[in-house]
Parts: C-alpha cells; structure tokens; sequence
C-alpha cells in the first residue's frame, strides 16, 4: 500500500467522513476530519463560528486545519468547500497526497443530509442550496482530485474497495 496520505474532497453528503473512517481503518493510518480539528481549534462547533465568527473565519480556519492534516499520513475527510480556497487546492495539488472527489447524485445527497441541521450553508431549500454549491464547487473538486467515486449506489466499503484499488494502480 502507498505510503501517500489521502484526501477526500466532495460535497456535503458525498460520505467523505464515514469513508474516511473505513479507509483509515482499513489502510492502518489514523483519520483526520478537518471540521473536527477547526471546531476544536475555536472551541466551538462549527455552526457557531459560522454564527459568531462568519464563513470567512471558519475558511481561515479551516485552510489552517487542512495544513495541519496533511503534515502526517493519514485519511483526511474534508469540509464541502475545502476547494472554494484557491490556496487549499494549490496546497492539495503540491502535496503528494492521494485525492479523491467523492460524488453523487443530487437526489442521493439531499436526502443524505436530510434538513440540513447543523449545516450552516444548507438553509432554506436544501436540495436548491446542494445544487447550488456543487454547480460552485464541481471545478475545484476536478482541479485536485487522482479519482472520482459516485457514491450514489455504493456501501461504504464499495467506495474504500475502489479507492484503495486505485491506490494499488488497478482498476477499479
């Protein structure tokens, strides 16, 4: 197995956190979520940075987190917007990191992140919103990643097959 760390990118409810649990486990390397190391970093949950401190802080923070996490192997499980940061995709493009886009349908998506509580950037009409941030963010996520997985028919375990697959250089 590669000795590359790697990064999962893709929009909210794409599985990049439970993947990144499985794969983590999978490859014997830790998992870092970028939302837990900046909700520790503030000392508060994400929701309220973004109510206390605004998007832009919580980006600040959030390209802060992400240096941090590529500083040892691991599996890293990022924010929906890690890419809207033209630094953070220069920093995922320099890095010998393994990056793959984890994608879906929007169907899939929508109802993977139900209200949307505890989404800052989901309020309203949430499948509007979805749509509207992967329309944003779609080039930013094909600008960094090695792989792109559509999670919308697979189990959690399909997607670290194929990710590890790829890793190995086979076909997935």
């Amino acid at each position: 197995m590669s000795a590359r760390s790697v990064v999962l990118v893709g929009p909210m409810g794409s599985g990049k956190s439970t993947v990144g649990r499985a794969l983590a486990s999978r490859i014997g390397v830790a998992h870092v979520d970028t939302d837990d190391l900046v909700s520790k970093e503030a000392g508060c949950s994400i929701p309220e940075i973004f109510d206390r401190d605004g998007e832009d802080r919580f980006r600040e923070l959030e390209s802060a987190a992400l240096a941090r996490a590529l500083s040892a192997r691991s599996v890293v499980s990022t924010g929906g917007g890690i890419v809207v940061s033209g630094s953070n995709r220069t920093r995922l493009q320099d890095s010998d990191a393994f990056v793959v886009w984890l994608d879906g349908s929007i169907d899939a998506l929508t109802q993977r992140v139900g209200s949307g509580r505890g989404r800052p950037l989901l309020q309203g009409d949430v499948r509007s919103t979805l749509q509207e941030k992967i329309v944003e963010r779609a080039p930013g996520y094909l600008e960094v990643a090695d792989l792109r997985v559509d999670t919308t028919q697979m189990r959690h375990v399909d997607c670290v097959d194929a990710i590890v697959a790829a890793m190995e250089g086979v076909s997935a």
